[in-house]
């Protein structure tokens, strides 16, 4: 069977399960299986994209975020990019069987891999316009064509006050890649179809504070109400699109790598370590600063972080880090210590941030490159971590890269139907981990035995839908059959 993944990067699970207005995906929750989708620690769009197609967590690909340590020195952070995933994914599988894909902004993919089939840029392109972000290079040209002359990836500075303009921009954008999306389902062969629609991420942090009740800065009747509930709509017009393109022998599966959550504020991480004595400076800064422009006493120095949606910490290990300060026997004593007062953060009211702290070597499979010594979820993501020093106090209602109005959850979703799907009806337990074996399991293929998760439909009986099974006969979709018994079409 043919795989089409369509994915909203922070999708939110209570809003496409609970907006009746959703017809095309209500469709396929009536007749196939959806739920919550556990994402990765942290939960990222890089790495957790690549722990989807892969099925090996973060630890395991070495991916901790948009930028990774590349060695043990202080300073040299490298960003992620397609070069950097060293695994295997799904689509390399299939090609193996001489399969054909097409992969649109799927990060990271830039640049763009080369696959047996078509691969375009994900937001992490640098500039379209310059930077090739088609392969093969030749159908660039077709590319933009279709979108209309240019084909943005992103919206650049997206984090701004500009909201009729940030509105504007995202929907612009996503018309454009839909166009593109919907050309390549019906012009091209492919077996694998996957894209990633970034503006829905973008949404959600542009406006969740405008949607949100429980939003700390939520105003009832305020003018961007309606944009997310809008941005759903319209995305939910381009899967009824596709549901009308593809064929009877289809795997089609809708998915967030997270959810979305509101942003209470900020808590300075690198300013509450120089108030602990743990991060020492020669100098203090004038006025707010990145880290990596502080002049750090590095041989006086034990912590010290790295800002973001989580807070990574690292420890400055003797024998591991040039200036190593915590002596190497003392370094389990002093992170499990270290762990203890991290989960101890209190808020500016001094209530308790309910923090949660990861060791990596317990939470991966396998620890690659180099990891943060810990993996801090501020109040459980509902606080992000302020790596900039230099702010008049420690809890922050501002990002410090500009105004963002909500974080990651833990938990996106997934929609899945097939004609063959032996689950209907909601679904617990499932994680990202899982969405590969599952796909190839039911397209009739082998899972790797070096993925991590597990296929959901492992060891059930799939249906028949060739032989006058519960999907009917003739090679009629099942899927459709069904839809049209529920009176949608």
């Amino acid at each position: 069977m043919k795989i089409c993944v369509l994915g909203f990067d922070c999708a939110a699970p209570e809003v496409i399960f609970n907006d009746e207005r959703l017809i095309n995906i209500r469709r396929l929750m009536d007749v196939g299986t959806y739920g919550r989708l556990k994402s990765t620690i942290p939960p990222i769009t890089v790495p957790a994209w690549a722990s989807m197609t892969t099925s090996q967590d973060p630890g395991s690909l070495g991916i901790y975020g948009f930028r990774n340590r590349a060695d043990n020195g202080y300073g040299n952070l490298k960003f992620a990019n397609s070069a950097s995933i060293k695994a295997m994914v799904i689509w390399d599988y299939l090609a193996r069987e001489g399969k054909k894909s097409i992969i649109v902004g799927v990060p990271p993919n830039f640049p763009p891999r080369k696959v047996n089939g078509v691969s375009i840029g994900c937001f992490l392109t640098p500039d379209p316009a310059k930077d090739e972000f088609v392969y093969p290079p030749e159908l660039k040209a077709k590319i933009l064509e279709v979108a209309g002359g240019d084909y943005p990836v992103d919206v650049a500075n997206f984090r701004t006050g500009n909201k009729d303009w940030l509105r504007d921009e995202i929907f612009a954008m996503s018309r454009k890649q839909w166009k593109v999306v919907h050309h390549l389902l019906q012009e091209h062969e492919w077996d694998y179809f996957h894209f990633v629609d970034i503006g829905m991420d973008r949404v959600h942090h542009g406006f969740w504070d405008y949607f949100d009740k429980r939003h700390v800065d939520y105003v009832p009747g305020n003018p961007y109400e309606n944009v997310i509930p809008d941005y759903y709509l319209w995305l939910d017009e381009q899967v009824g699109k596709v549901l009308e393109i593809l064929d009877d022998n289809t795997v089609l599966l809708l998915v967030s790598d997270h959810g979305a959550q509101p942003l209470d504020g900020g808590f300075a991480i690198n300013q509450w370590l120089i108030d602990e004595g743990l991060l020492v400076l020669n100098k203090g800064p004038q006025g707010v600063t990145p880290f990596n422009k502080l002049d750090v006493n590095w041989a006086r120095t034990k912590v010290w972080s790295e800002g973001g949606y989580y807070a990574r910490i690292f420890l400055n290990v003797e024998g591991r880090e040039p200036e190593g300060a915590i002596p190497a026997a003392e370094y389990d004593s002093f992170r499990k210590e270290f762990k203890a007062k991290l989960e101890g953060i209190t808020d500016a009211k001094g209530k308790p941030l309910n923090s949660l702290v990861f060791l990596p070597e317990e939470i991966y499979h396998k620890v690659r490159n180099v990891a943060p010594d810990l993996i801090v979820h501020l109040g459980a993501l509902s606080w992000r971590s302020i790596g900039t020093v230099g702010h008049p106090a420690i809890h922050l209602r501002e990002n410090d890269s500009g105004p963002d109005a909500c974080n990651h959850a833990q938990y996106g979703m997934f929609v899945l139907g097939s004609a063959n799907l032996p689950l209907q009806g909601e679904d617990e337990g499932a994680q990202i981990l899982d969405i590969a074996p599952t796909l190839m399991d039911l397209a009739g293929y082998s899972i790797p035995e070096n993925m991590q998760g597990k296929s959901l439909v492992a060891g059930m009986e799939k249906r028949d839908t060739k032989s006058g099974g519960e999907g009917g006969s003739d090679g009629e979709d099942l899927i459709f059959e069904r839809l049209s018994g529920l009176g949608y079409i």
